[in-house]
């Protein structure tokens, strides 16, 4: 209150345009001599301030009239009024953040700003690449870069427009999406990346709103994508339609019939080992066996864990989950795996399975499961999916062994693949 009271009238009008009192930390400028900075978020995390913003901190000089770091700029969109209606006139977009002495002309024709210091800004269209070729800047600010149209022709014909002034440099504010281009620039040694989810924002957003789409879209990968600013691992020929998984996405369990935990154990159990992947699921196995309906209720995996260790969780998981069975891949341990299971329940139902095919072929039957809607998954199941969409046709793209896949493809062959291939009674239980 006392540094409010000791200003002026006009230092008090000027108050709400000082940038850097106000910034969230993902929206303050990186120091360093960086080339390119990405700025990730979830919708509404504020991105679109932050850019908005920092093309003020380039064009702006200590007087209205002085020349700031940068004097020739790119706009660029997924489109020609996104850029207009978002970057330039929007409610956080150049014109809403600018101040009054400072503030910048619109010229329609041109499709540019320009400031009284004589800096323009050009706006451009991610959907025509070609009218990048022949301008020159010295900054640029890319919106949206992953929902781009043409987004690799676009993006090489905005880096070989950046070749005036000292610096060349440029911002990216984007909601991430799974482009080989935004991955790339992710990992080049002149980029800087800050990180931002909705909720971070959202002291400037509708409580209901939060609350909304976060009861709706938590613990999915859109939700990942859209709420957490989470880059969504995708891979070509993927066994799984995420999005699939998605749009049939249960917000509680149902009555099951059947209930199964299944364990794919590490080979070792030390800091480099793969984790053990404990995962639940559930069946109603009531009906024709073409009418059974299977969910995905937990995944329980451990990481890194030693036997005792993931033993204990998988045990823990059939009494929380109550399972009737559980299944245990046996092809590194043997006969270890019951021993140690044993130790923490010594009844517990129990079935050994050995793996005698590839990963790819076992994961077959049960992705055609979720083709014909017959597998729906429970909320919070994040690190289950990004393993899912990572297995293709071609084998797991990702690191390490899909532990958590593994686990998930043994519950579905006990639940609704072995009672296809031999018809049983399925409260029949196997003990081991």
């Amino acid at each position: 209150m006392a540094f409010l009271e000791s200003l002026t009238e006009p230092e008090l009008r000027f108050l709400p345009y000082v940038f850097d009192l106000w910034a969230l930390p993902h929206q303050r400028v990186p120091e360093g001599d960086w080339r390119t900075w990405v700025i990730l978020g979830g919708r509404g995390a504020g991105k679109t301030r932050a850019g908005a913003e920092w093309v003020r901190h380039e064009v702006e000089g200590p007087t209205p009239l002085a020349r700031g770091r940068s004097g020739r700029l790119a706009l660029v969109g997924e489109t020609f009024d996104q850029v207009r209606d978002v970057m330039v006139f929007g409610e956080s977009g150049i014109l809403a953040c600018s101040p009054p002495d400072r503030h910048p002309v619109w010229e329609a024709t041109k499709r540019r700003l320009v400031w009284p210091n004589g800096a323009t800004a050009q706006a451009f269209s991610a959907s025509e690449p070609e009218n990048l070729r022949g301008p020159q800047f010295d900054a640029a600010w890319a919106d949206e870069l992953g929902k781009w149209s043409r987004i690799e022709d676009t993006w090489d014909m905005l880096q070989f427009a950046l070749r005036i002034g000292a610096h060349p440099r440029q911002v990216v504010t984007t909601t991430p999406r799974n482009q080989p281009i935004l991955r790339d620039l992710l990992e080049e040694a002149g980029t800087v990346v800050t990180h931002a989810t909705t909720r971070d924002n959202q002291a400037n957003l509708a409580e209901s709103f939060l609350a909304y789409v976060e009861g709706r879209y938590g613990g999915s990968s859109l939700g990942r994508q859209e709420i957490e600013g989470e880059m969504v691992d995708g891979a070509e020929q993927a066994l799984w339609d995420m999005a699939a998984i998605d749009r049939g996405r249960l917000d509680a369990r149902p009555p099951l019939g059947r209930v199964v935990v299944a364990v794919d154990p590490p080979v070792t159990g030390h800091a480099g080992s793969d984790d053990c992947g404990i995962v639940v699921v559930g069946a109603n196995t009531e009906g024709p066996l073409g009418d059974w309906r299977a969910v995905v209720i937990a995944d329980e995996s451990v990481s890194a864990a030693k036997p005792h260790v993931w033993a204990k969780a998988a045990v823990e998981a059939m009494a929380r989950h109550d399972a009737d069975l559980m299944v245990a891949e046996v092809n590194q341990g043997g006969d270890l795996v019951e021993a140690t299971v044993r130790q923490f329940a010594q009844f517990v139902p129990y079935k050994r399975v050995h793996a005698s095919v590839s990963k790819v072929s076992r994961a077959g039957p049960v992705a055609a499961l979720y083709e014909q809607g017959r597998v729906a998954h429970l909320r919070h199941l994040g690190a289950l999916e990004r393993q899912m969409s990572l297995m293709t046709t071609r084998g797991y793209q990702g690191k390490g062994s899909p532990d958590r896949v593994d686990a998930l493809v043994w519950a579905l062959t006990e639940l609704m693949i072995e009672p296809a291939r031999r018809p049983m009674n399925p409260r029949v239980r196997t003990a081991g």
